[in-house]
């Protein structure tokens, strides 16, 4: 058990408190170089709607780049490009300012509900949290022999082990919910000319046509999936701002049409812009990429589980064989 012998107080809050013979003392002054104290990470903006905010910033940013490639005249970036610039004039079904509609009012849409979903609690004492965790772990630290690390391993699993775990979830529920939903899309007749052909009108996809989607679509595969990872995994405000930042920034790059050898968002997984692009393709009677590849947009564990992954080299063969 915990005691609390004695608690003192400064302008950055100090707790020690007593666990099997061991004192174990926390300060608000001690957190890592991710932590900000401060009530909100930006001055004059609530947390919550910075979350809201973030993913859109992340969106229009990485897009605008992805435009600017698209729109150069850099002959090295031809040998990236995994379409042609003129089959995206030629092959896809509605025009880019039909995509950037319906993408602003996805984004409304997201908007709302984050403004609605999130909340603003103010911050977790995080010397009393920790002196909380401290408590459960003292015991079986005290089995092994470790107690005289306890402030150690606490601060450890406050700090990096619990976020990471979070983190990872969050990703997790999101890939899950995408997965089984994407295909359902697919796999219903009904569901897939209803909503799920709008996203295919873009046969070749570019990156601000990501989230080119009907917008009940948009507000089931996107937004909601994203909320309820947040709320499963009880991420805060800013935990949530860096999940579905990536997210965001994961979901243009893979509709970006550059196969990048020094993109880090394609170099950390095999669910990329080449690995989606293969979703979309249905030229052939026989190679039905738009049967194949469903996982996004974080890893492909569901595609190769369940059998639906097709690989570039795949996709080629049975293009040459047809």
């Amino acid at each position: 058990m915990a005691h609390h012998p004695n608690q003192t107080a400064t302008a950055s809050k100090s707790v020690c408190s007593s666990y099997a013979g061991h004192s174990v003392c926390f300060s608000s002054a001690n957190h890592p170089f991710y932590h900000s104290p401060n009530p909100t990470l930006v001055d004059g903006i609530s947390d919550p709607i910075l979350t809201v905010a973030g993913p859109i910033i992340a969106y229009w940013s990485l897009s605008l780049f992805f435009h600017y490639l698209d729109c150069s005249d850099w002959k090295w970036l031809e040998k990236y490009r995994i379409h042609e610039s003129v089959e995206v004039r030629s092959k896809n079904l509605v025009t880019k300012a039909q995509v950037i509609w319906a993408v602003i009012f996805q984004q409304v849409v997201q908007t709302a509900l984050g403004i609605f979903w999130l909340s603003d609690e103010g911050h977790a004492d995080t010397v009393l949290e920790m002196h909380r965790l401290t408590g459960l772990l003292a015991p079986v630290l005290t089995r092994i022999g470790g107690t005289h690390r306890l402030a150690e391993v606490t601060y450890a699993v406050y700090w990096w082990i619990i976020p990471t775990v979070q983190l990872l979830f969050a990703m997790f529920a999101i890939d899950t919910w995408q997965y089984f939903l994407h295909r359902a899309m697919h796999v219903n007749k009904w569901l897939y000319r209803q909503f799920h052909s709008w996203h295919h009108r873009l046969y070749v996809p570019y990156a601000y046509g990501a989230l080119y989607n009907h917008p009940v679509e948009g507000f089931l595969l996107d937004s909601l999936g994203a909320a309820i990872a947040e709320t499963v995994t009880r991420m805060t405000p800013r935990q949530a701002l860096l999940l579905f930042v990536i997210s965001t920034l994961k979901t243009v790059d893979d509709h970006c049409g550059y196969k990048l050898p020094f993109d880090p968002l394609q170099i950390i997984s095999s669910n990329n812009a080449d690995y989606h692009d293969i979703h979309h393709q249905v030229c052939f009677r026989s190679v039905i990429g738009i049967k194949s590849n469903f996982s996004q947009p974080f890893f492909i564990h569901w595609d190769t589980i369940l059998g639906t992954r097709m690989s570039r080299q795949e996709f080629e063969a049975r293009k040459r064989r047809n």
